[in-house]
């Protein structure tokens, strides 16, 4: 074998090995690209975020529920209260949850559909004296309005059956 056909052999091997590194590349390339495509994964399950009203009306429900409990035990004490220093005190405590002695109290005395009845009005102040001279309690407490500090401003009752 002469030089020039050694040099022949050796540069078809070197392009053959060239040849082939660049197909098996290029495959690996073609499957790679193509991987994060034809693979398909599930869907994720999310889950709706409650809005922020739903959350707001959440909270205050919790509010009005905790409020008319304690609103609840303060007119059963004065109304049961054995003295009235022990009724006074508990009236100074119970006030400390309206915006104002003067809050308006509802009381229904009939509901036909969503018509409602009610009696005189009168204020928290009068009401709470109203149970220490009564010495009963014998209504419940239906609806409550608050305002943004968490005060109440209205108290709605219905005679208990």
């Amino acid at each position: 074998m002469n030089q020039n056909s050694f040099k022949l052999v050796l540069l078809a091997l070197v392009l053959s090995a060239v040849a082939l590194g660049c197909k098996s590349s290029k495959k690996t390339a073609t499957i790679t690209s193509a991987s994060p495509e034809k693979v398909k994964t599930p869907p994720e399950v999310v889950q709706p975020k409650p809005s922020e009203a739903d959350e707001q009306a959440k909270l205050d429900a919790m509010k009005e529920s905790t409020y008319k409990g304690r609103l609840s035990q303060y007119f059963d004490a004065i109304a049961n209260a054995s003295d009235a220093v022990s009724a006074n005190t508990n009236i100074d405590e119970a006030l400390f949850l309206f915006s104002s002695p003067q809050a308006p109290v509802l009381i229904v005395i009939s509901e036909e559909g969503s018509q409602k009845d009610y009696d005189r009005p009168t204020t928290i102040r009068s009401y709470l004296n109203y149970l220490k001279d009564q010495k009963k309690n014998i209504n419940r407490i239906e609806n409550l309005k608050m305002d943004d500090s968490g005060k109440i401003t209205e108290v709605e009752l219905r005679k208990n059956n």
